[in-house]
């Protein structure tokens, strides 16, 4: 996503005390990451985020919850068949999740039977837990890794920007089961340096070509709009931490269904996993 005015801290931050329900039970937060320091708007983001084991965090919810099985280990997503060299695909995009309008936005897509790609924020998926991400894999959505807590990669150091994609992938990994192969760098911001640890981590860049402005523009006709004027091939680009955006999915979606469109994820879009450190806009 692009850089506006405000930053994403204050959304990519954990509430230390908020009790988080993950389906099985309910627990604090502070039981699992610490007390850590509520942030502001204007508060500088630090490259590497405070300490907070994944692996230990995900132990810590299968001990508390029983009921939650033990995901497999090392699966991948699995894309359908499609040929979108002879069909009019088009990939939707959410970045910044997961969030609470996240399971509406699931429960719209599911009535359409529509299949996404998911960007999540490692400490989103701490502050939401395993639930939402459980059902975006069952359900046949793609996940890819936005980074731990949202920095813009290139001007973070080369230890941090590690720190900020392992921590996501290992989090994921341990709550679903699933290693992500594609990543989104937040502001869009990449270069040669980023490029080269994504090939190192197995990670295909993807940006988009569709913006649909929704973090600057809250208003859901104007994101419905832009939207829906995808060509066929797009990426378009949203964030499902917004409700205005939630709520223009639906129409958008029908619009482009009557268009003959045909809904894939980023690598159904392009047949294959898409190459680590490779960087995508469309098809």
């Amino acid at each position: 996503m692009r850089v506006r005015g405000v930053p994403l801290a204050v959304l990519a931050g954990l509430m230390c005390c908020t009790t988080l329900s993950c389906g099985f039970g309910s627990f604090q937060i502070g039981q699992l990451v610490g007390h850590l320091p509520r942030r502001t708007a204007a508060a500088a983001r630090p490259a590497v985020p405070a300490a907070v084991d994944p692996m230990a965090l995900a132990g810590r919810l299968r001990a508390m919850q029983p009921a939650w099985p033990a995901p497999p280990r090392g699966a991948t997503f699995r894309p359908r068949m499609l040929n979108c060299s002879m069909l009019k695909c088009v990939a939707l995009t959410f970045d910044d999740g997961p969030g609470e309008a996240t399971r509406r936005l699931l429960d719209d897509l599911a009535v359409r039977q529509v299949k996404a790609t998911f960007f999540v924020v490692g400490r989103m998926i701490v502050e939401d837990g395993p639930h939402t991400l459980r059902r975006m894999v069952a359900e046949g959505h793609e996940l890819g890794n936005h980074t731990w807590d949202h920095p813009a990669l290139t001007s973070v150091s080369r230890t941090a920007l590690r720190e900020q994609m392992d921590r996501t992938q290992r989090v994921v990994g341990a709550a679903v089961g699933v290693r992500m192969q594609i990543m989104r760098p937040p502001y869009g911001a990449t270069d040669e340096r980023v490029a080269a640890e994504m090939r190192r981590l197995g990670l295909a860049q993807i940006l988009w070509n569709v913006d649909t402005l929704d973090w600057r523009d809250r208003d859901s006709e104007i994101v419905y709009r832009r939207g829906a004027k995808a060509p066929p091939g797009s990426i378009v680009l949203m964030h499902d931490i917004h409700k205005t955006t939630v709520a223009a999915v639906p129409r958008m979606v029908d619009t482009l269904l009557a268009k003959g469109y045909t809904f894939v994820t980023v690598s159904e879009l392009y047949g294959r996993a898409p190459a680590p450190g490779g960087r995508y806009t469309k098809r």
